[in-house]
């Protein structure tokens, strides 16, 4: 996993691990800030970390990063909170293996501060995004999608706490699904036991993923 502040979505994946709800196995946490909290919520065995700051050359830290990802052989690595931009390098390297939560209902609002311009945007709903990571920021296909109602008090902060849970409901839906082997990626679209995602998937309230496929023909 790739991570650069808390490790909330970390903690939710090691605590459905835990209780055995989720069939994985964390292999390495990985950060571009040493200090990140996320890194202490796994052994120092499985700890990376490099300060990007002090890395004027982004291509080597890059490489750098894909050297120790390549180490743990991971099936499958996901972004959560992670605040660099990956190189085109790096995202070449390991794509269709890449994924990435984002705090909305993509394609709206991409980048960063997606509370806060929901808001202003007056969104009547919001949510978070499950996506496969190309080149482009926050433009991958998406694989899954919850929302919750904006409501008229929301500050950018209550909205944001209010969504973090089901965030987390729907991160750990979907890396089941990857562990599980179910989830691909073809020619740009995010594809499910083989068949094309007509629509993102959308976490329910019992937090189980339900799909609308598109049937290829024979």
């Amino acid at each position: 996993m790739l991570a650069s502040g808390g490790g909330s979505n970390l903690q939710a994946l090691l605590d459905a691990i835990g209780r055995g709800q989720l069939e994985a196995e964390i292999v390495g946490v990985f950060s571009d800030k040493p200090a990140a909290p996320a890194l202490l919520r796994v052994p120092e065995a499985l700890r990376w970390s490099v300060d990007a700051r002090l890395e004027q050359d982004r291509a080597h830290f890059d490489s750098m990063l894909a050297q120790a990802v390549t180490r743990v052989r991971p099936d499958w690595i996901v972004c959560a909170g992670y605040m660099r931009i990956l190189g085109d390098a790096f995202v070449e390297q390991f794509r269709g293996q890449l994924v990435n939560i984002h705090p909305s209902l993509l394609p709206r609002h991409r980048g960063l501060h997606t509370h806060a311009r929901a808001l202003a945007a007056g969104d009547m709903l919001h949510g978070a995004s499950v996506h496969f990571v190309i080149a482009e920021l926050d433009a991958g296909s998406v694989i899954a999608q919850v929302e919750i109602p904006i409501k008229p008090d929301d500050s950018a902060q209550r909205l944001a706490a209010r969504l973090l849970p089901r965030e987390h409901q729907l991160m750990t839906a979907a890396v089941q699904l990857l562990v599980e082997g179910r989830l691909s990626e073809h020619d740009g679209k995010a594809h499910l036991d083989g068949h094309p995602l007509f629509m993102p998937m959308r976490l329910d309230l019992h937090g189980t993923l339900t799909a609308a496929l598109q049937k290829t023909r024979a």
